[in-house]
C-alpha cells in the first residue's frame, strides 16, 4: 500500500515532493502575513465548516474526474494489484493533494482572519477529510451515484442544524466511516474515467467549423457547462446585490464579476497537443483565435444579458449605455483571455484541477474590476469604451477575414 501511495503522490507533488513544500512555505507567508495585519472578521461556525466541505469535496471531484489521472490510472491498473490497497492508495493520495495543496490555502486565510479555538480547527480538518472521502465513495457509485444526493442533503442539513456545535463531530464521523466502508468495497476500476467516444463526422458538414468544435469540446467536459450554468445562475441572483446602488456604477461591477468562468479560457492550456498544433495551424487568427474570442465572447454576453435582465426587473434604470458597457466587458474580458492563452499558457500542471485554482484565472476578472471603478468613478469614460469597443470589433472582424 505505501509503494501504490508514493506512485501516485509522487506524480501529484513531485519527485522529491517538491511541489508540496513550495506550496506549504507559501500558505505559511500568507497565514503569517495576514495574521501580522491583524485583520479580524466574525465567520459563524455553520458558514466555516459548509465552506470547507463544499470546497473540499468540489476539489476532489474534479481531481477524481480528470482526464489527465485517468490515463495515469489505466497505467497503473494494468500491473496487478490488491483492490483494497489501491483503492485506499489511491483516495490517500488524492485526498492529500486536495486538502493540501487546496483546501490548506483556504484555512489558511480563514484562520488568519478569524478568531477560532483549537476545537473549532479540529472541526475544519474532520469536515476535510470527510469531504474527501465522501466525494470518492460517491464516485465509486459510477451509475448509482444519484444516491449521493440524499447523502449531501443529509450532511447539510448536519451542518446547518449542528454546525454551531461541538458534537457535530460525531454525525461527520459516522457519514466518513460509512465512506470509507464503501471504499473497501469498491474496485480500482471503479475509478477509472474513460474518455468519451468521439462522435463519427457528420455527413452533413462539408468544410470545418471552430463553433462546433468548441460546443462538442463542452458537450464532452460535463464539468465545464456545470461551470458555466452555475454562473449564469449566479447571474439571476446577482441583482439582488445591487437593489440599494445606482445602476450605471453598480452594472460594470456585476459584469467583471460574471468574466470569472475558468474552464472557457483555459482550452489551450488544458490540452498542449491542441496548442502544439494551432501554433503550427496557417492563418491563426482566422482559423482559432478569432472563433475562440467569439466563443467566450458569446459565454460571457449571455451571463450578462441574464445578469441585465434582472437589472431591469428588479430597479429599471438599464439605458443604452449600460448595454454598451455590458458588450465592452464581454467581448475586452474574452480578448484577454485569449491574449493569455497565446502568449501565456499554463505549464507543468499535474492535474486538470491545478488549471481551475490557477492563481492566472483572477487576472483577468481583476483588470475587470478595476476597470469596473473606473467606469463607476468617472461615468464619462463610457463613451471612450464604446469607441474602443467598436474598434476592437473592427480588429476581430479583420482577422476573421484575413
Amino acid at each position: 500500500m505505501k509503494m501504490t501511495f508514493k506512485a501516485f503522490a509522487k506524480k501529484l507533488f513531485g519527485a522529491k515532493y517538491e511541489r508540496l513544500a513550495r506550496t506549504l512555505f507559501l500558505y505559511a507567508l500568507i497565514f503569517w502575513g495576514l495574521h501580522a495585519a491583524g485583520w479580524k472578521i466574525e465567520i459563524a461556525p455553520f458558514i466555516r465548516l459548509l465552506t470547507v466541505s463544499v470546497f473540499t469535496a468540489g476539489v476532489m471531484g474534479q481531481a477524481l474526474s480528470s482526464e489527465d489521472q485517468a490515463a495515469y490510472m489505466q497505467h497503473m491498473l494494468m500491473v496487478p494489484f490488491e483492490r483494497r490497497k489501491f483503492v485506499l492508495s489511491y483516495v490517500a493520495a488524492l485526498g492529500a493533494y486536495a486538502i493540501l495543496t487546496k483546501t490548506a490555502a483556504l484555512l489558511a486565510i480563514v484562520l488568519a482572519v478569524s478568531r477560532q479555538t483549537p476545537l473549532e480547527a479540529l472541526e475544519c480538518a474532520v469536515c476535510a477529510v470527510h469531504a474527501v472521502l465522501t466525494a470518492a465513495a460517491v464516485f465509486s457509485l459510477k451509475k448509482r451515484w444519484r444516491a449521493g444526493v440524499p447523502w449531501a442533503a443529509a450532511v447539510l442539513a448536519v451542518l446547518f442544524l449542528f454546525g454551531n456545535d461541538a458534537w457535530v463531530i460525531a454525525p461527520l464521523t459516522g457519514s466518513g466511516i460509512c465512506a470509507v466502508v464503501l471504499l473497501l468495497r469498491a474496485d480500482g476500476y471503479a475509478f477509472y474515467r474513460q474518455k468519451n467516444p468521439k462522435r463519427p463526422a457528420s455527413g452533413g458538414h462539408s468544410r470545418h467549423s471552430m463553433g462546433r468544435y468548441f460546443f462538442r469540446y463542452l458537450s464532452c467536459h460535463k464539468n465545464y457547462l456545470t461551470n458555466t450554468a452555475v454562473l449564469w445562475g449566479f447571474a439571476i441572483v446577482l441583482p439582488f446585490f445591487f437593489r440599494q446602488l445606482d445602476i450605471p456604477a453598480a452594472a460594470p461591477v456585476g459584469f467583471a464579476i460574471l468574466t470569472l468562468n475558468t474552464p472557457i479560457g483555459i482550452l489551450l492550456s488544458c490540452d498542449p497537443a491542441l496548442a502544439q498544433a494551432v501554433r503550427f495551424l496557417p492563418g491563426q487568427k482566422k482559423a482559432f483565435f478569432a472563433p475562440y474570442c467569439l466563443f467566450i465572447f458569446l459565454c460571457n454576453i449571455t451571463a450578462d444579458i441574464i445578469f441585465l435582465c434582472g437589472l431591469q426587473i428588479q430597479n429599471g434604470g438599464v439605458t443604452i449605455m449600460t448595454i454598451g458597457a455590458a458588450l465592452f466587458f464581454a467581448l475586452q474580458s474574452a480578448v484577454l483571455s485569449v491574449l493569455l492563452e497565446w502568449r501565456r499558457p499554463i505549464r507543468n500542471w499535474k492535474i486538470e484541477s491545478d488549471l481551475w485554482h490557477h492563481p492566472r484565472k483572477y487576472i483577468v476578472p481583476a483588470c475587470m474590476l478595476l476597470l469596473a471603478g473606473i467606469v463607476g468613478t468617472w461615468p464619462a469614460v463610457t463613451p471612450a469604451l464604446l469607441l474602443l469597443l467598436a474598434a476592437e470589433i473592427a480588429a476581430l472582424c479583420a482577422a476573421g477575414r484575413y
